[in-house]
């Protein structure tokens, strides 16, 4: 699978709350980090789990409206608004590193 249609199936699923189709793009070892600075957010599919399931996918309205992606090898760029976490939306960027059919490294920017 090409690192679009991974991240594309990630969003999809993102969007639907579906936990357990969002994992499947992820890497069993995959890191986010928030960006700048490089905080890791969470590392390895227990803990992105964790974290989605209580601060994302429990938000009822939560979703992300991709405004614009761009591809480089297995580096895929998404430029997203988000509604729902807080007061109105949100615009971040997204940066995924792609490996194997599976989404490694996360560098989200907001």
């Amino acid at each position: 699978m090409v690192p679009m249609d991974v991240v594309q199936r990630q969003l999809d699923a993102y969007n639907d709350h579906d936990l357990a189709a969002f994992l499947e793009t992820y890497d069993d070892a995959a890191v986010l980090y928030s960006m700048p600075g490089e905080k890791v957010m969470a590392q390895g599919k227990e803990s992105i789990a964790q974290l989605y399931s209580q601060r994302v996918f429990s938000v009822p309205d939560h979703r992300a409206e991709l405004l614009g992606r761009f591809v480089m090898g297995d580096t895929v760029v998404a430029h997203e608004r988000v509604y729902g976490l807080g007061q109105g939306s949100f615009e971040a960027i997204a940066v995924y590193a792609v490996k194997s059919g599976r989404i490694r490294t996360v560098w989200l920017f907001r």
